[in-house]
């Protein structure tokens, strides 16, 4: 089925199985106004020809930021990526609301969501859902499943666990709920030593949650101490002392970092990895970095 832009979007997983080998997917954000979207659109086009296997965009709750990632999706869909992941978050909204949002994803021909439950407002210590909202990831799973069951949607992996959760047990619970619910693969949230990525998805295997469930590493590119405290400030990723060394040193830190970043890829996809996930805020440098092209070259 067709729909004003064209054709419809590729699902993640039918893409993924037809790659026969690792797959490379961008992050982006949405701009918060339209000369951001005239810089996204122009880093857009450079990253072309890196060609990522899939790109994802995150999602604002409500009125314009609501819009600005309808935008920013659109935007990825004209730039021809395919596919393109929205995200999705049960922050501020009923569930009606929510079946509405997905019935406008799915008529601007997407067909891949990120379901998330989305973090508590700034200066709140817990999650609230709205009036006759959603109060958990699964529970977006399963009304994206009921409402497209056509969508492929993937939900987020923690590592070294959610900041909310009590114990790595509780948060692979979790986890294999989503994955019960109907979520089709697993992104991680970054972290900095491959031994996290690894062991958690023993963990997740042995709890239950089948190998036809891609977990797709996600990772951050740091450059200076000052990203590298804000990349870790919203989450329980570790820090190697290493890394946290050689950052350090200010004339050498965004190559350090670079190198870093390469030696964690290329030690993924030699362990198994599905892929990589890059978290790029944006950003062409990381992409356009020769070592880095060459770095994925050596598995595409």
């Amino acid at each position: 089925m067709g729909h004003k832009g064209g054709m419809c979007d590729l699902r993640v997983m039918d893409a993924w199985r037809a790659l026969g080998r690792p797959s490379l997917s961008l992050e982006f954000f949405p701009p918060k106004d339209l000369t951001g979207f005239g810089v996204l659109g122009g880093s857009i086009e450079r990253m072309k020809c890196v060609a990522p296997d899939f790109v994802s965009c995150t999602y604002g709750a409500g009125g314009s930021r609501q819009e600005f990632s309808f935008a920013a999706w659109e935007l990825l869909q004209r730039m021809g990526f395919k596919p393109v992941v929205a995200h999705l978050t049960c922050v501020g909204a009923s569930a009606g609301r929510l079946r509405e949002t997905v019935d406008r994803i799915h008529a601007a021909g997407i067909r891949n969501i990120m379901a998330l439950r989305g973090d508590p407002p700034r200066g709140e210590a817990s999650f609230r859902p709205a009036a006759d909202g959603l109060a958990h990831a699964a529970d977006l799973v399963r009304l994206v499943k009921e409402t497209h069951p056509d969508i492929c949607v993937g939900v987020a992996g923690y590592p070294e666990t959610h900041p909310e959760s009590a114990s790595a047990e509780e948060d692979i619970r979790h986890l294999r709920e989503k994955v019960e619910a109907g979520a089709d693969f697993v992104t991680t949230q970054l972290f900095y030593d491959n031994t996290a990525y690894f062991s958690f998805v023993e963990a997740c295997r042995a709890a239950g949650i089948p190998e036809t469930v891609p977990i797709f590493p996600g990772l951050m590119p740091v450059s200076s101490p000052v990203q590298l405290e804000r990349s870790v400030a919203f989450s329980r990723a570790s820090v190697p002392p290493a890394l946290a060394e050689g950052l350090s040193r200010t004339d050498e830190a965004a190559a350090f970092g670079m190198s870093w970043l390469i030696a964690q890829m290329d030690g993924l996809v030699r362990g198994g990895a599905p892929g990589i996930h890059l978290y790029i805020l944006n950003q062409a440098k990381t992409v356009l970095d020769p070592r880095l092209r060459q770095a994925v070259a050596r598995w595409r």
